[in-house]
Order: structure tokens, then sequence, then C-alpha cells
């Protein structure tokens, strides 16, 4: 019997965010700098419509968690 092992899905979230960031800004990192040209960029509409998008069917398909105690 194989054993699956639990990923952090905190760690799988972030990594899709930055996964689609990186796809649609073209960003190296979500992280902040504290330097405005680092943590502030110019971003045309029509790709935040494409990375809301894209996180809106992530959520879409994403395994429903079980919430029960």
């Amino acid at each position: 019997m194989s054993r699956r092992t639990k990923t952090d899905p905190t760690a799988a979230r972030d990594a899709l965010i930055l996964e689609i960031a990186q796809r649609q800004f073209h960003l190296e990192t979500l992280e902040t700098h504290n330097w405005d040209r680092l943590d502030f960029h110019d971003v045309a509409v029509w790709a935040i419509r494409a990375a809301l998008e894209e996180a809106f069917e992530a959520g879409r398909r994403a395994e429903p968690t079980d919430t029960q105690a």
C-alpha cells in the first residue's frame, strides 16, 4: 500500500498564485522588496483580467477541502 504525503495547502496555493503572476505579469517574485521600482508595476487591464480568470478557474478546479472538525 502506498502512502500519500499531504502537501501544505497554503504552500500549494502560494505557488499557484506565483505561477499566475509570473505568467500574466512577467514578475519574478511576489515578495516585498521595499523599493518602489521592484514593488510597483504598470499592468494592462487585459493582463489583470486574464490573471483573475486563471485564478478563478484554478479555484473552480480545486478539490473541495474538508472543513469539518
